[in-house]
């Protein structure tokens, strides 16, 4: 075996150990996020439904689905607006509409065994200093809430799981202590987020993926060497 291919395979053999090494690392929250739609676009709620308080003619939503962070996190799908949500809910003194967009996500993202609903839209009346979530109890029982006050489901949906870490197939994005704390904690009541420390730097696995390489490299040029005459 020549010098030129030894190299060449252990090149390829390292590309392979560190592309692996990035996707098994990769992990996300399943969850219920909670969003704000202002000038026709969903933003990521600054807080949790249990303390936002929104006003007449506001539309949040919901979305279920795995995400690393914030960042990451899906957005509600379709078109939606107040005009239309709320169109057959009038007003009432004393009370306020709040046009919600609840979206179970895909199979991909559903827990094992479980089939999402299909994304409807919903007009709450409520008084005026209600919280989202209790616009979203008006509308979308049963709730179901964790000991920290983490949203878990919306109209019974998931029946299992609170916010549990799953892997993904996607490349890890870089992720912070943060990060994981804002996709954890959006959707909770005033307790504070919870999650595990960020793993930064190289794993075990890579790091003896490396090594192994290294070793075979430095064999298959030895033998290179040893048969030269």
């Amino acid at each position: 075996m020549s010098r030129r291919r030894t190299c060449a395979l252990v090149l390829s053999l390292l590309l392979l150990v560190l592309g692996g090494a990035g996707q098994a690392q990769a992990v996300g929250y399943r969850y219920w996020s909670f969003w704000d739609l202002a000038g026709g676009k969903w933003t990521y709620a600054t807080q949790g439904p249990s303390t936002a308080r929104p006003s007449d003619g506001d539309v949040q939503g919901f979305r279920f689905a795995v995400s690393a962070d914030s960042q990451d996190a899906s957005k509600p799908r379709g078109h939606a607006d107040f005009a239309s949500i709320c169109a057959k809910t009038p007003a009432q003194a004393g009370h306020k509409r709040v046009a919600l967009v609840i979206d179970s996500g895909t199979t991909a993202d559903a827990p094992g065994g479980e089939t999402p609903p299909a994304p409807r839209t919903v007009c709450a009346r409520v008084p005026a200093d209600a919280t989202t979530a209790e616009a979203l109890a008006t509308v979308a029982k049963p709730l179901r809430y964790d000991t920290n006050a983490l949203l878990c489901a919306i109209a019974g949906y998931p029946g299992t799981g609170c916010g549990e870490q799953v892997a993904t197939s996607r490349t890890a994005p870089p992720t912070t202590a943060k990060a994981d704390a804002d996709a954890k904690d959006n959707g909770k009541d005033n307790a504070d987020a919870t999650s595990e420390p960020a793993r930064h730097g190289p794993s075990l696995g890579l790091l003896a993926g490396v090594v192994a390489v290294a070793a075979l490299g430095g064999a298959a040029v030895w033998q290179t060497r040893r048969r030269r005459p």
